[in-house]
């Protein structure tokens, strides 16, 4: 039986599932096969996450906006904020679903885990849930200098007794050499084959950049390095903006310009041919991160030409945020998901640069990695397993040593470990 009727079976028998394994193993794409399965039997299935831009990866909203916390980080605030009692409409709602799908699970607090379990306890929620993500990987974001904390301290957890599902096989690269390096880096075992092996990847850099994706850690670094190489190409500038459709009048510029920034949808994008661009999606006949050099502009279409030399005429795709309302359907009434927006854009990004934040389910081939950027804890293996092609990976001379870059929380490391 493969894996996901596996997890079919267990939710549809009511078990909760915590989904893991590394980068690149094929989580986010068995997550949306499970919510297609289930949306196709007429269930009713909350696609959500702890931030906006992993919530955009599967088409669903923030657990904040879903389960109505305002902006409480804990009960103490929900509490004060006059949000610690249900809405009937939220109650309603949550109490209509049958599945709760749960991004980017390393990403969420144990307060916030207890603001979900206290919420779904108030709606007397009858489904199941799913929760995906590494603990290896993004962890929640902190206030200040708080202290981490992850969602499996929570005693919510333990409540919830997930099943661990772990997915094993990286589908991104098929270098043994370098999968093996990548499970190094996320445990933060850097031994003196590692550090070898991480040297190999410094090596002297082309003259033409354009070649190459760099990864930073800054969003100023990778929109200055676009600019620069961009104002290198001697053609003529297109500016394609992006055209939204407001279908609620209740839509509000300021929740449109965060849904964009989210999910990687340029405001202005600009172009020329020659210019190396990503995609920012999967589609039939290209995947998120693939590269390609813009051969033609017209005003309706932009021409890609791809790696495998095939010539693709994109035309903007409509990307839409919803939000489940109740409706009356003949003549009963029903919880269903509708448009508040609609943002129409060339799904591509300019390829000279990206940041690591903004890499989140991509597959680069011709990667630089700015490893003086480095910051968080597993930021580095985020980083590292971008890469779908281990001998056009370059890595800048870090300032630091190997074992100072990929660093892990202990506690994620102990718990991953044990579990």
């Amino acid at each position: 039986m493969n894996t996901l009727k596996i997890i079919i079976n267990k939710l549809t028998n009511r078990q909760n599932i915590f989904l893991t394994g590394g980068a690149g193993v094929g989580k986010t794409t068995l997550t949306r096969e499970v919510i297609a399965y289930f949306e196709s039997e007429a269930k009713k299935v909350a696609k959500l996450a702890s931030t906006g831009m992993a919530a955009t990866l599967i088409n669903g909203q923030t657990l904040h906006s879903f389960l109505d916390l305002g902006i409480a980080s804990g009960m103490q605030e929900l509490e004060y904020n006059g949000k610690l009692e249900i809405s009937k409409k939220t109650k309603k709602l949550i109490h209509s679903m049958d599945l709760l799908v749960i991004d980017e699970i390393s990403m969420v607090s144990d307060t916030l885990l207890e603001m979900i379990s206290l919420r779904l306890t108030q709606a007397d929620f009858k489904g199941v849930l799913l929760v995906v993500g590494d603990f290896l990987q993004l962890p929640p974001v902190v206030r200040g200098y708080g202290e981490v904390r992850f969602a499996f301290e929570s005693r919510s957890w333990d409540d919830f007794d997930f099943e661990k599902i772990e997915l094993t096989h990286i589908y991104r690269t098929e270098d043994e050499k370098f999968i093996e390096l990548l499970n190094k880096v996320r445990f933060g075992h850097i031994d003196a084959s590692t550090h070898e092996h991480l040297n190999e990847f410094i090596k002297p850099l082309a003259e033409d950049l354009s070649e190459y994706t760099f990864l930073f850690g800054k969003n100023e670094s990778a929109s200055l390095h676009n600019k620069l190489q961009l104002s290198f190409i001697d053609n003529e500038l297109f500016i394609k903006e992006a055209q939204i459709v407001k279908h609620l009048k209740s839509a509000k510029d300021i929740e449109i310009e965060r849904f964009m920034n989210d999910a990687r949808i340029e405001k202005e994008l600009f172009l020329k041919v020659g210019a190396p661009v990503l995609f920012t999606r999967n589609s039939w006949n290209y995947f998120n991160g693939e590269r390609g050099v813009v051969v033609a502009i017209d005003a309706a279409n932009v021409y890609v030409q791809k790696n495998d030399a095939k010539v693709l005429k994109l035309e903007a795709v409509g990307q839409s945020k919803s939000m489940w309302k109740e409706k009356t359907i003949e003549g009963k009434k029903e919880m269903v998901e509708e448009d508040i927006f609609t943002v129409y854009q060339f799904p591509i990004k300019l390829g000279f640069a990206i940041t690591i934040h903004k890499s989140q389910g991509m597959s680069i081939e011709d990667l630089i990695i700015e490893t003086n950027e480095i910051f968080a804890p597993s930021q580095f293996y985020v980083a590292l397993s971008r890469s779908s092609h281990p001998a056009r990976l370059n890595l800048i001379a870090p300032k630091k040593q190997w074992y100072q870059l990929a660093f892990v929380n202990e506690k994620a490391l102990n718990f991953v470990k044990e579990r």
